[in-house]
């Protein structure tokens, strides 16, 4: 099978970028809309799932899409999905209690996996290598406008409208993409024998939910020493045994195994687990950090996490002309030490950090994903055919997806625990404090300076851990890329 796609492309890349806005905001928009969610639904203890839910569907079904992007084409699975996006969408719009919420957001985010694993693919069949850095840079502005459209739309809606349009502003916007992918993307398909890995496919998604759940809910719903996160690890580790063996016997497997085969493909998807660990640390951490240990207020917390937004798709569309002189895998290399940089710079910023410092750093930590990114997804999507690319993008995708959900809790631990042995040396009555109670004590009148001064400094200590820990995982980044082969290959 193969596709053609008509001259205008201009109107395609619209339709992608439309459709990448969709899951991009879909995170972000929410967030900002739970407490009121919360209030008329309930549920209060169950939340977090309504994120974990869209996380983990998202991420298990990825792989698989790109499979089926390969075999049926990626027009078809790419709407597919948005309509499977936008039935979810209109469903959380008329969710009656937590349960159904979390139920109609994991539809959400099975059609969110389809977005994921196809968009890139397609910018890579109809943009040549040259042409693919810059379009890159658009597609991951899409991440950064999202950024700040997310907390300023959903807010805006919420408070003069009702939380329910959250949902619902995502029906018109994904009616637009589908009208520009029907009418402007067109595809020559040549038949070919389809057989689909059902087997590989349900192995896959057993692996992957017992994972992510044990890493979601480990030390959150339960301790990690427990008989549920038992129960979930061995799950996970027979799932994945047995996935190996049938995925390696199989012709036309969903996960193939020359993806690992290839080093060079193979270093690339370790690097993505790399960076979504990495990229979790500031995702996850400088919101509390710069308001509970500098003062900042939500919207300017919100703006410096934002900033790292600025440095990436400036990077990533100046990655073309770097990795057509140099190559993929050295301009990947200059982007995981720049990410490594920065990471340092953090560490090194005198306390009480400068907001203009650390922003600075997030600018260069997104320069630096810019030029890893970029140049090792259109490196991977130029080592393989039509037929294969599909496959490819979606388990660079899947692996920083993949990295998220680890970095998510690596980030967690390092910081929980260090600021909890912090704790024990404090003022009498701070060690008793759970972390949700430490940040909600610098807002009341009644705790002292002296121990808010603590506690911010505990924060900042903890950050700082943090930082530590990114630096030994940009180190492995920038390893798993220095171990790729060097190619002569002229693009």
């Amino acid at each position: 099978m193969s596709e053609t796609i008509n001259p205008q492309r201009k109107w395609v890349l619209v339709a992608l970028m439309l459709t990448m806005m969709l899951a991009a905001m879909d995170i972000t928009i929410v967030s900002t809309a739970i407490p009121q969610i919360v209030g008329d639904l309930g549920g209060f203890s169950k939340f977090t799932w309504v994120f974990s839910i869209y996380l983990l569907a998202q991420t298990v079904t990825i792989p698989i899409y790109g499979k089926l992007s390969d075999l049926y084409g990626r027009k078809i699975i790419l709407i597919t999905g948005v309509v499977i996006f936008l039935i979810g969408s209109a469903a959380s719009a008329t969710a009656w209690d937590i349960y159904s919420l979390i139920l109609f957001r994991g539809i959400q985010g099975i059609g969110a996996g389809s977005i994921m694993a196809t968009v890139n693919t397609i910018a890579g069949d109809i943009y040549s290598v040259e042409e693919r850095a810059k379009i890159q840079g658009y597609l991951s502005s899409i991440w950064g406008i999202s950024a700040i459209m997310g907390p300023t739309v959903g807010g805006a809606l919420t408070e003069f409208i009702n939380w329910r349009w959250i949902f619902l502003i995502n029906l018109p916007l994904g009616a637009l993409s589908i009208y520009f992918l029907v009418a402007f993307f067109k595809k020559k398909v040549v038949p070919t024998k389809i057989k689909i890995d059902y087997k590989g496919a349900v192995l896959i998604v057993g692996t992957l939910v017992s994972l992510l759940l044990f890493l979601i809910e480990g030390g959150q719903s339960w301790a990690w020493i427990s008989w549920q996160s038992m129960t979930l690890f061995i799950s996970a580790l027979l799932l994945g045994a047995l996935t190996y063996r049938v995925e390696k016997r199989s012709s036309h497997a969903i996960i193939p195994m020359w993806l690992w085969k290839d080093k060079s493909l193979a270093y690339t998807n370790l690097a993505m687990i790399g960076m979504g660990i990495v990229l979790m640390g500031p995702e996850v951490f400088l919101p509390t950090f710069t308001q509970a240990s500098l003062g900042l207020g939500i919207i300017a917390s919100g703006f410096v996490l934002a900033s790292m937004s600025v440095g990436w798709p400036v990077a990533s569309t100046l990655s073309g002309r770097l990795y057509l002189k140099i190559g993929f895998r050295e301009t990947a290399l200059i982007g995981a030490i720049i990410i490594m940089l920065s990471c340092v710079f953090f560490v090194l910023i005198p306390k009480p950090q400068a907001i203009a410092m650390i922003v600075a750093t997030q600018i260069i930590m997104g320069a630096g994903f810019g030029l890893l990114s970029t140049p090792s997804l259109v490196g991977a999507q130029s080592r393989v055919s039509w037929q294969e690319r599909g496959v490819v993008t979606s388990s660079i995708i899947f692996s920083r997806n993949l990295g998220q959900s680890l970095g998510a809790t690596i980030v967690g631990v390092i910081f929980n625990n260090s600021l909890l042995q912090k704790m024990k040396t404090g003022p009498e009555g701070v060690e008793q404090l759970s972390p949700q109670e430490l940040l909600s004590s610098l807002n009341q009148a009644q705790t002292s300076e002296t121990i808010k001064q603590f506690i911010r400094d505990a924060i900042n200590s903890s950050m700082m851990y943090v930082y530590m820990g990114l630096i030994f995982f940009a180190f492995l980044i920038s390893l798993f890329i220095y171990l790729m082969p060097a190619t002569k290959k002229k693009y």
